[in-house]
């Protein structure tokens, strides 16, 4: 009776003591795939400034950016399966310390050449916090529970592409464009403290990958031969997309074409931003009613409304700011349910290798977008019908995707 008394007593320290352990965590979880954002958008706003510092034009500046992404391409491909080996902790790890490194490096560069060469080891140490975070969270939770960790970490992950520019612009008010980078590299040293202190080793030696660690990327073309992993991959490239030609339009369509003033396009953004943070949260409570695949589907027939209807009424009557804005408003908060329920979907089927199935949900997802970013710019940016087709078509392409998933999952 008294040590059964003891137990009970001692059962509510013990779950609040899980509670704050599991807080702790999917922070720390957060923060590692937020890095990677803040790390894009956040000294943007000192691109002149450093075109100017380093004695090159704005193209030139521009290029550190293509760097970046092209590390953390190339780092998602090699770094998650390289955790199903070794192991998430020591990934992790690694990849904070030298996300701090090269970090310090692209505060002190001399010349662009440098710099370039920093942001592509910054981008695939980067690319570690975003790809093994998503293995992490797939380790320790079952199926039920992925969908609504999936959704918190959606939601805060969306606030960072909005926040790293205003961030950035604060900043670069008072500093120069060196000190954006010495923010990142203490942001790198508080996730490195916050890995080694709070993130465990989810995946012991017994479940880890056999062979040498050299032939764990052949898991990436193992997972990719799985119809019922490759097809969540492909939607989620598709929706990729459309994200980064949303990123790189919005900027003409708002400011050039309905000229919005800079500090008026920014309240558009941040709206738009808490569309898709809200549809991230609204996506854990909606998994518990309907299933993930079914969300997948409706997620991306909702968003691919959104710009078709702004087309549509683009090319028959011109569109209105009001018109433009709510259309993308509603693509954006489709958005909050469609990434987490594809990356839900995805983890789930992938089990077998949590990091090499992540690999090539990033992968895909940032070179896909990176060949459509240009796209928009090509077609012209003299009203919204180039921005608005991009999307839709990439869009009608994630939604075929999603139904391909659905179906695939019933194969399984």
């Amino acid at each position: 009776m008294r040590a059964g008394t003891g137990s009970t007593a001692r059962a509510p320290h013990a779950r609040r003591g899980a509670s704050r352990a599991r807080g702790r965590l999917l922070a720390v979880l957060a923060g590692l795939s937020g890095a990677s954002p803040l790390a894009t958008d956040m000294y943007v706003p000192g691109l002149p400034d450093v075109a100017r510092s380093l004695g090159t034009d704005a193209p030139g500046a521009q290029t550190s950016l293509a760097a970046f992404l092209a590390g953390i391409i190339a780092g998602q491909l090699l770094l998650g399966p390289l955790s199903d080996t070794v192991g998430r902790r020591p990934v992790l790890l690694w990849g904070t310390v030298l996300f701090t490194v090269f970090s310090v490096v692209c505060a002190a560069a001399p010349t662009l050449a440098v710099l370039n060469a920093a942001r592509v080891g910054q981008g695939a140490a980067g690319a570690a916090g975003i790809v093994v975070s998503r293995a992490v969270v797939t380790d320790l939770f079952d199926d039920r529970e992925l969908a609504p960790v999936f959704s918190r970490l959606g939601a805060i992950t969306a606030a960072a592409p909005v926040l790293a520019p205003l961030a950035g612009g604060a900043l670069l008010l008072v500093l120069p464009w060196r000190y954006v980078f010495a923010a990142l590299a203490l942001a790198g040293l508080l996730l490195t403290l916050g890995v080694a202190r709070w993130v465990p080793e989810s995946h012991p030696p017994p479940a880890r990958s056999r062979g040498k660690r050299t032939g764990s990327l052949r898991a990436v073309g193992r997972m990719a031969r799985e119809r019922a992993v490759l097809a969540p991959v492909v939607t989620l490239a598709c929706g990729g997309a459309a994200v980064f030609a949303y990123i790189s339009g919005t900027t003409f369509v708002f400011q050039d074409i309905h000229h919005l003033s800079p500090a008026l396009a920014s309240v558009v953004y941040g709206v738009n931003a808490i569309g898709n943070m809200a549809g991230s949260l609204a996506y854990g409570r909606l998994a518990r009613r309907w299933s993930v695949e079914t969300l997948l589907v409706a997620s991306s027939a909702v968003a691919l409304t959104g710009p078709a209807v702004l087309l549509i009424v683009e090319v028959s009557t011109g569109s209105t700011l009001v018109v433009t804005w709510l259309c993308l408003l509603l693509a954006l908060t489709a958005f909050g349910v469609f990434f987490p329920a594809t990356v839900t979907v995805a983890q789930r089927r992938g089990r077998a290798a949590p990091g090499a199935t992540s690999a090539l949900l990033g992968s895909g997802q940032f070179l896909l977008g990176a060949a459509a970013s240009p796209l928009v710019g090509l077609f012209g940016t003299h009203s919204p019908a180039p921005l608005a087709a991009v999307m839709a078509v990439c869009l009608a392409l994630a939604t075929l995707a999603a139904v391909a998933t659905r179906a695939a999952g019933r194969d399984i």
